[in-house]
């Protein structure tokens, strides 16, 4: 196997395993929070209205931004560790 090869794979290797952290995460705000735990939730009030509510209204949303700059700026930095950067 050559070295760019090996490269290549240690590159998609740590690339999965960031979007199954973040993936996980989404899920957890998404589903957990704003459907499964929802009951539990709803005793916390936030901006008027119940924490499980706010979470399936306003936070998924904020969640799921965040979370793609937070891809954006790891796979800047995987591209540089492995020298797949376009600069």
């Amino acid at each position: 196997m050559s070295e760019q090869s090996s490269k290549a794979d240690a590159y998609w290797a740590e690339n999965k395993r960031l979007m199954v952290i973040l993936l996980v995460i989404w899920a957890l705000v998404s589903f957990g929070f704003g459907i499964i735990l929802r009951p539990l939730l709803s005793s916390i009030e936030i901006g008027g209205t119940d924490l499980g509510f706010w979470f399936a209204q306003q936070g998924s949303i904020l969640t799921f931004i965040a979370l793609i700059f937070i891809y954006a700026w790891r796979m800047n930095a995987l591209d540089r560790k492995y020298d797949f950067d376009e600069e």
